[in-house]
């Protein structure tokens, strides 16, 4: 299972990983595994990061402010070039998700290992990737067919869908943009905020509407798609534990799902790959109501921070599929993989829950990872190292399997025991907190469970 992809002579001679932290640990490894030589950029204020240590060639590429290097397109081009890199790996985050970016390869005459530039735009418009998935008959909730210009348009479709509703950035992402009107009396004001985030967040102010789902269950699948459109289907993952709109904890299989639902979502989300003409690793999102009907909200066009989750239950490693991919391997497997097991990732970040979330930084003075059998821990951490403060507080992420859900959990609980990080303000204790709540170990949750247990969670 692990050497999915078939063989190809087409090799990429050198890697350049346009990212840091933990994610360009993960695809160094995945280079080493392919005996690909890769090269880290870094800025001034990654210069003691693991990622810097561990790849075969590093180039700075400016100081700690990601507008003056992990985002500075020419600086990247300019180190892949230096190197002799013919394929850029953009992780998540950053450029991941930029069109001008993958245009930028290609007309340098790299690989962008991922998909290509047209369709990442397309898809990358929430509005435009509604269309294109009522067109393949996917199921979409209902909305705005496009923009929204004006207030008085979102009252009238509020009006025809009932209330409550939301107001999207057709550009958004990660719940930046976003807002629930919950009455006629919420709308200008939402529609106003939502515009605004959205010029400061993606410099579009676009908007749309879609039908609030009530009790929804955000759960994704992962899917992985070669150059002649065949589709893997990974299983599906449960990614409704948010704090507002942002992920906490991811699990596969969802424990909302039934067999046939399940298998639906499956199929569903082939039909969305072919209908967008995909390639390359990517995530198709859906919001599930109460009574397991899906709806398409989005989708992802790069490999996402829960993929280990998927790769714990299927044996694929997706990062290293995302490369075979691009350099024109096929894929000998297609339709869905059914999981084994249960695996659960906890997001540890340096935050502090009882501060409204506040970042933290500063210097790990202790850390001891936590191990034993079904133990996975994604980390750019060691001790002595000082978190900067210009990026993202993911610090961990904490992913378990065992043979079921139950078992999972226990297995998760006993890991953050262990998991020791000292210097700084973690999350770990509400993670622990969270696999304690009745609603949780039994698998009732939806998008509002830590609003929900905020009082419980003492946050």
């Amino acid at each position: 299972m692990n050497g999915l992809a078939t063989s190809n002579k087409t090799l990429f001679a050198k890697i350049l990983i346009a990212n840091r932290g933990e994610v360009a640990l993960r695809v160094i490894r995945a280079c080493r595994e392919l005996d690909i030589p890769c090269v880290s950029v870094y800025s001034e204020a990654d210069s003691s990061s693991l990622h810097v240590r561990e790849a075969d060639e590093t180039v700075c590429i400016g100081p700690g402010p990601v507008i003056d290097s992990y985002l500075r397109i020419p600086a990247i081009i300019g180190a892949a070039e230096i190197t002799g890199c013919d394929a850029i790996h953009p992780g998540y985050g950053f450029l991941a998700e930029n069109p001008d970016f993958v245009t930028a390869c290609e007309d340098s005459d790299m690989v962008f290992i991922g998909p290509g530039a047209d369709i990442m735009r397309r898809m990358g418009n929430k509005s435009l990737a509604k269309q294109i998935m009522h067109k393949g008959m996917i199921p979409v909730i209902p909305g705005s067919n496009g923009e929204v210009v004006s207030v008085s348009d979102a009252r009238k479709m509020a009006d025809e869908f009932g209330y409550p509703v939301m107001i999207k950035a057709a550009a958004g992402g990660g719940g930046r943009g976003m807002r629930l009107a919950e009455s006629e009396a919420d709308i200008d004001s939402m529609f106003q905020m939502a515009r605004s985030e959205a010029e400061s967040a993606f410099g579009n102010g676009a908007l749309y509407l879609e039908k609030a789902i009530k009790g929804p269950h955000h759960i994704e699948i992962q899917v992985i798609v070669d150059k002649a459109g065949s589709v893997l289907t990974l299983g599906e993952r449960d990614c409704s534990v948010q704090r507002r709109h942002q992920k906490l904890i991811e699990e596969s299989p969802s424990p909302h799902l039934d067999w046939d639902t399940r298998q639906k979502m499956a199929e569903a989300a082939i039909a969305a790959c072919r209908a967008s003409g995909y390639e390359n690793a990517g995530t198709i999102e859906f919001l599930v109501d109460e009574d397991r009907n899906f709806y398409f909200m989005e989708m992802n066009t790069r490999v996402q921070v829960e993929h280990p989750v998927s790769e714990m239950v299927t044996g694929v490693d997706i990062v290293r599929e995302q490369i075979k991919v691009a350099r024109g391997d096929l894929l000998p497997i297609t339709g869905p993989i059914q999981p084994r097991g249960h695996a659960i990732e906890l997001r540890i970040n340096a935050e502090d829950p009882a501060n409204d979330f506040r970042p933290n930084t500063g210097t790990v003075t202790r850390y001891v990872p936590p191990g034993g059998p079904g133990i996975r821990i994604d980390s750019h951490l060691y001790e002595g190292y000082t978190v900067p403060v210009f990026y993202d507080s993911l610090l961990t992420k904490l992913i378990v399997w065992d043979i079921d859900r139950p078992a999972a959990i226990r297995r998760a609980a006993r890991a953050l025991d262990e998991y020791v990080i000292e210097g700084l303000i973690t999350n770990k204790d509400l993670h622990k907190d969270i696999l304690g709540i009745p609603d949780f170990l039994e698998g009732r949750y939806t998008t509002a469970f830590i609003e929900e247990n905020a009082e419980r969670l003492n946050i």
